[in-house]
């Protein structure tokens, strides 16, 4: 029997969300099923747009209209029917908060049950004797004083005085009213017939004798009293002074929470202490943030090599003559306070010197306090934005990066805290978390919590994230590693018929881990879950239980199912495009002449040290395509980004950021420019679209504004702005739509009836440029504006750009909000392959091929060899197979994710990769490469 038979479906009828035609279409429950299809073809539209969509709105329809009013209300998908549809948890590339607050930890949950463990079984230690602090009853204490050896002599002490100034004279007359005979002062037993005279300016020690006895049978009730009678006078403290040898030997005992040495009180740990975004744990130096924006070195003195009269300190140079004459003096001052040469590089210069410059001495103010003073002093917008150029997040002196306060941190569990635990990768954390025994009551405490955490760190694990560091911020983790992250936190929950929508879950992962990914995904079906996948990956659709292919093309021409069913299925559908690359057919293979590289021609960096990366050295041929490949964490994006790309920047712009630690690089002089694409989307706002962000919209305002009728009414290029008061529709802001509030419904948008959704007034659209007013050029297609814009070149080459990658479907004015995630990558690829290049510019992208379909790959590549053959360069971050077997050299790095990554593993063209069996990524591309070979035309492929 069939799903559809059984009614086991999510029977979908008439969904026309954005360009999707009306379709109707059955996706099996309990099942994994991929949608697919080219870039742009709909496949958000139906699974996040339509499902996901309908599933939160039921969901908020069914709880009530009090609590409905807190809530975000979503719009009902333009879908006629949905049947059997579950609850819906959507796992998208951006679901991870950016906030620096948000780490690896506290995304998977992970950190909330590492704060109740730490909260209910932690050993508390005193942040300033690093005792052992513990509260203990009175039969405690007696219990542990009977476990000296019999026969031994003791005394019971109540501590009066600790380290404090004075004659306390009233502490020892308060004594003698009490009955008491004698005290230990300073060390020293005193009989108090004659109140001893202490040195006024003078610290002492005071403490009551309570009981003097030896320990034996049958003292116990003395005992007792003696006991209840020193916590009574010491506030809860008291010591046991024992002879031994003829010398006392203290042990203090405390019935309080407190410090039995020092006596400093704490508050019993709650989970509240171990938070860093609450004010009762996090540091006060840096409010949990574990670093603060202050003044580096690193950018003051930009030039080491440079001496202090060649101007070495950027942070001095340049200022108006008056301020300039002022710094010179202090120069002047400087080098004669200490009798050095101002001819002497910076780095030359003695430790003590360099840091006297930099940080001052008590002769010489310093640079850093003299930027600090007039940083906090000036009300000058240009001198505050010029300083905000030497500042950076340093870590923070008051934690050391810990983020918590210091009470939290002398907390611990095998003599191990909880910010050591979130330096820890995910692989390390498991392991210490498995090696962990309690007993009695903290094993009935702990049990539960730690199956909780080691679940979700398996599962990390299994998603192959087990390189990451726990107290890793999410803002920093790619788009695949922040969804594999919420991915790893969803399995955590154990829910149970759930229809999970995932957004390309194998972005960022090497091939090596696909099949771990697909076991988790597995275990989501098998606990009685519907798994929907917009995927791309090869492996991922080969081993779904059910296709959808969307196409045929993109955009308006796309929005149909092509092909559906199994693998099997799809293969043998001669309209499918995805099952024509899936079989390697002759069409779907890249071909392109490789181009020799030239190390001698190249840059080369020497000791990479940041991160995980081993302090190597790599050369990295210009005027070729390279791919960076490696496992996930082998230290890709450190290498590229972080030390590469930041160095170059601050070589050849100018650029502030501080590169990662490496020791040089060499062959700059090869290029003059540099550009990197990443992941980051180009607009959050409606307002945003592919005219305002590639900055076509600016020529084609002005030439609107040049036009006879515009000049008579005397309109210029902001007229047509719909961003700003002037020529736009006021009554809807510019937007073409109103926003209709339905208190208890979802809010609803109307066209505007003023401007009938054209954004701008009557006098402002009655200006026309060969027949078409603003409006129109915004609805036009970018295929059919660049036919339109033909004879202005600064317009036609962005447009023709943006075409060439594939985008000549979407509209100048679309949505930004409405694009998907391969269309927005492209729009920013088109924006910067559209500016003059000088055939000495190094390109930098990151996963260019996030949300494209294999057709989509083949025009990319396309484009990025027609940049190497203008002479740049192109450098690459990929995992996708066609894009490595098209490059022209390869670096592999490796050889594991985090501390065991960061070395190069191989270097050469892809046959060579192909044929180096240490490398993950060669025996991959190797079976790749024979596939292609093998079953070109192959329909059981």
């Amino acid at each position: 029997m069939t799903t559809k038979e059984n009614g086991n479906s999510i029977i979908i009828r008439g969904a026309r969300e954005h360009n999707l035609k009306g379709i109707n279409v059955d996706i099996p429950r309990d099942h994994i099923t991929v949608i697919t299809g080219i870039s742009g073809s709909g496949k958000s539209s139906l699974a996040f747009d339509t499902i996901y969509a309908e599933g939160q709105r039921r969901y908020i329809e069914s709880l009530s209209s009090y609590a409905r009013q807190f809530l975000d209300q979503i719009q009902k998908p333009d879908v006629e029917l949905i049947e059997g549809l579950p609850p819906t948890i959507a796992i998208e590339q951006r679901t991870c908060p950016s906030s620096p607050r948000s780490t690896v930890a506290t995304i998977t949950e992970i950190y909330d049950y590492m704060r109740l463990l730490y909260a209910k079984t932690g050993t508390p230690y005193c942040c300033l004797c690093n005792c052992v602090i513990a509260r203990q009853s009175i039969e405690q204490i007696q219990q542990k004083i009977m476990e000296i050896p019999q026969k031994s002599r003791i005394m019971l002490l109540a501590p009066l005085v600790i380290g404090k100034k004075g004659e306390h004279r009233e502490i020892f007359q308060s004594l003698l009213q009490k009955g008491f005979v004698s005290a230990r002062v300073d060390g020293s037993v005193t009989d108090l017939d004659v109140i001893p005279k202490l040195a006024r300016y003078k610290a002492h020690d005071i403490y009551a004798i309570v009981d003097k006895l030896i320990i034996k049978e049958g003292v116990q009730s003395r005992l007792h009293h003696s006991i209840e009678t020193c916590l009574t006078l010491g506030n809860g403290v008291m010591v046991v002074s024992e002879e031994k040898k003829k010398r006392w030997k203290d042990t203090i005992f405390s019935e309080r929470y407190a410090c039995p040495n020092c006596g400093k009180g704490y508050e019993e740990p709650a989970p509240r202490l171990f938070s860093f975004n609450s004010p009762y744990g996090a540091c006060q130096g840096c409010d949990g943030l574990g670093s603060t924006l202050d003044f580096d070195p690193e950018l003051i003195i930009k030039d080491k090599h440079l001496s202090i009269k060649e101007g070495a300190i950027d942070a001095w140079n340049n200022w108006g003559s008056l301020t300039q004459t002022i710094y010179d003096d202090h120069i002047k001052t400087f080098t004669e306070m200490y009798s050095i040469s101002p001819a002497t590089s910076f780095a030359n210069l003695p430790e003590k010197v360099s840091h006297a410059l930099l940080y001052g001495s008590a002769d010489f103010e310093g640079v850093i306090p003299d930027l600090h003073r007039i940083y906090k002093k000036t009300t000058s917008e240009r001198v505050l934005k010029r300083l905000s150029g030497y500042m950076s997040y340093r870590t923070c002196s008051l934690c050391n990066g810990a983020r918590l306060r210091p009470e939290a941190l002398a907390v611990k569990i095998s003599n191990t805290s909880i910010h050591e635990i979130m330096t820890f990768t995910v692989e390390e954390a498991l392991a210490f978390f498995k090696t962990l025994t309690f007993s009695g009551r903290q094993a009935v405490i702990s049990k539960q919590l730690l199956k909780e955490i080691q679940s979700r760190l398996q599962f990390m694990m299994e998603v192959g994230l087990h390189y990451l560091a726990l107290g890793r911020s999410s803002d920093t983790l790619s788009g695949g590693e922040a969804q594999r992250t919420q991915l790893a936190k969803q399995v955590g929950t154990g829910l149970v018929g759930v229809c999970y929508v995932l957004d390309e879950p194998t972005i960022g992962l090497h091939p090596r881990d696909n099949e771990r990914l697909q076991k988790t995904l597995y275990a989501l079906k098998e606990n009685g879950n519907t798994v929907i996948l917009v995927e791309h990956d090869e492996y991922t659709i080969r081993h779904a239980d059910y296709i959808i292919d969307l196409g045929p093309k993109a955009g308006e021409q796309g929005g149909r199912i092509v092909a559906q069913g199994t693998l099997k299925e799809i293969l043998s559908n001669p309209d499918s495009i995805t099952g024509r690359y899936l079989c390697h057919s002759p069409e779907t293979i890249t071909t392109h002449k490789r181009k020799k590289y030239n190390l001698k021609h190249a840059l080369e960096i020497k000791g990479a040290c940041a991160n995980n990366l081993k302090t190597i050295s790599v050369k990295i041929p210009l005027k070729v395509f390279c791919c960076i490949t490696g496992v996930s964490g082998s230290g890709k994006s450190t290498l590229v980004h972080d030390v590469l790309y930041r160095a170059l920047t601050k070589a050849l712009h100018g650029g502030h950021t501080l590169p990662g630690k490496h020791e040089k690089i060499t062959g700059i002089r090869h290029i003059d420019k540099v550009i990197e694409i990443d992941q980051s989307p180009i607009g959050r706002t409606p307002r945003s679209n592919p005219a305002t962000y590639t900055k076509v919209f600016d020529p084609i305002r002005a030439l609107f504004a040049q036009t006879q009728s515009a000049k008579i009414r005397g309109y210029t290029a902001a007229r047509y702005s719909f961003n700003i008061s002037g020529g736009r529709c006021e009554a809807c802001k510019g937007q073409g739509t109103k926003k209709m509030e339905m208190h208890f419904l979802p809010d609803t948008y109307v066209i505007c009836d003023e401007c009938n959704g054209k954004r701008y007034t009557t006098a402002t659209l009655e200006t026309m440029y060969k027949g078409k007013n603003i409006s129109e050029v915004l609805e036009m297609r970018i295929e059919d504006a660049h036919f339109f814009f033909a004879a202005v070149p600064r317009i036609e080459r962005v447009l023709r750009t943006l075409k060439d990658v594939g985008l000549g479907y979407i509209k100048l004015g679309q949505s930004s909000t409405s694009l998907s995630g391969g269309e927005a990558q492209r729009i920013k690829l088109a924006t910067e392959l559209s500016r003059r290049e000088t055939g000495k510019t190094l390109y930098i992208l990151d996963e260019p091929t996030t949300g494209l379909h294999m057709a989509d790959i083949q025009q990319l590549l396309k484009i990025l060899h027609q940049l190497v053959d203008l002479g740049n360069s192109v450098l690459v971050i990929e995992h996708n197979h066609e894009v490595i077997k098209a490059a022209d050299y390869i670096i592999d790095l490796g050889p594991e994710g985090g501390a065991k990554g960061g070395e190069i593993v191989a270097a050469g063209t892809p046959e060579e990769i192909a044929e180096t069996k240490e490398s993950y990524t060669g025996r991959y591309l190797k079976e790749f490469m024979t596939k292609q070979v093998l079953n070109v035309g192959n329909l059981e492929c």
